[in-house]
């Protein structure tokens, strides 16, 4: 039996292994291919041993002095957008739960209703910018979009219905808790799991957002470091294609095109994949706690 378990426990890590390479290796490319010269990856190709350790891409993008800025914009957004998201999903999720709520089948219906169907970007942007005035200010990258999404709301309900005994708010309630007592005190601990799993989903969508700062953002103090590598990339295709077929050959590696744009995904994400290592202990006590107390 022993021979066996040990035999199966070796299987498993080989595919955990072989899984791990297949995660791994894009990402190793991707950064070593950034590091490497404009010339050899015309010439050579994308390769995870450079012929030539060149940092002219990242040169290039710290050059512009606006990028440690908008780094800022964007780690402050993040930070804020992601607690504000997490506190306005659980608190609705958390109302659509109570069964005597006076218009909760016309809430549910209208949160579901915004699931399926938009306005579109025409209206969206005439609403923001005409009567809540929100363009070229900071809410323009908090609100829009990001700040409350139904589908959060739906399954962070489902987790409070099956996983929070109704017993135990009943008690509290007849003890005369107030509801944001029984939310603040005795739903958000029991939702580690849930909270951990919106927010660590809501920290990568402010992150990576960049369409905000697009359609909102014209201050340049207000940028954040996505939109602002978005900009950089476009920057550079356009002086690319404008050149003269007869300077390409010389002028090419000058432009570099192709090193940018994985240099631009390496900056985008390098922050979040160092920092990831140092949360996930708390991301995975979170599971382990909510799966014992469920």
């Amino acid at each position: 039996m022993v021979r066996k378990d040990t035999g199966f426990q070796v299987f498993c890590h080989v595919i955990l292994a072989i899984m791990a390479v297949l995660v791994l290796f894009p990402l190793a490319l991707l950064i070593l291919s950034s590091m490497s010269s404009e010339s050899d990856i015309i010439k050579y190709g994308y390769s995870l041993i450079p012929k030539n350790f060149d940092f002219t891409a990242y040169k290039f993008i710290f050059s512009e002095g606006s990028v440690f800025h908008s780094y800022l914009v964007t780690i402050f957004v993040t930070l804020v957008g992601t607690v504000a998201s997490v506190l306005v999903t659980t608190m609705l999720a958390y109302t659509l739960t109570i069964n005597d709520l006076p218009g909760r089948r016309i809430l549910s219906f209208l949160v579901l209703f915004t699931m399926l169907f938009s306005g579109g970007l025409v209206p969206s942007y005439m609403m923001w910018t005409t009567i809540f005035h929100i363009k070229n200010t900071i809410w323009a990258l908090l609100i829009p979009n990001l700040l409350c999404s139904a589908f959060h709301i739906m399954i962070t309900r489902s987790y409070f219905q099956n996983n929070i005994p109704p017993a135990i708010l009943e008690s509290a309630r007849i003890d005369g808790m107030s509801e944001f007592g029984i939310f603040f005190k005795i739903v958000l601990p029991l939702s580690v799991p849930i909270i951990a799993t919106i927010g660590f989903m809501k920290a990568l969508m402010y992150w990576n957002d960049w369409t905000n700062s697009l359609y909102y953002i014209t201050d340049k103090n207000l940028v954040g470091i996505q939109a602002l590598l978005n900009n950089m990339l476009t920057n550079v295709q356009y002086l690319a294609q404008s050149m003269d077929a007869s300077s390409v050959a010389t002028d090419m590696a000058t432009v570099p095109s192709l090193s940018m744009r994985l240099a631009i995904a390496v900056v985008g994400m390098l922050p979040m994949i160092i920092l990831y290592p140092f949360f996930q202990k708390y991301y995975m006590k979170g599971l382990t706690v909510g799966a014992v107390k469920g």
